[in-house]
């Protein structure tokens, strides 16, 4: 059988789909199983914080009221 010189012609073709593509393929499945095992932390707003303390009875309506004020005073 004549092949023009190029051996057995598979050679490429096998080492791409034997080995770099499921080696792609697993790398793609890594990186989506680490973003949705990954919680995507989300920091706490100033409010949501004090509401938070004001349920939990750390501190009264008054003082939640006057350090609300505050906040939103210092954000403008």
């Amino acid at each position: 059988m004549m092949y023009h010189g190029y051996g057995m012609d598979a050679g490429w073709s096998l080492i791409l789909f034997a080995v770099l593509l499921p080696a792609l393929l697993l790398g793609v499945g890594l990186v989506v199983a680490q973003f949705q095992r990954a919680p995507h932390a989300v920091e706490p707003d100033a409010e949501r914080v004090l509401a938070d303390r004001l349920a939990r009875g750390e501190i009264d309506a008054e003082d939640y009221e006057q350090r609300l004020r505050t906040l939103r005073a210092t954000r403008r």
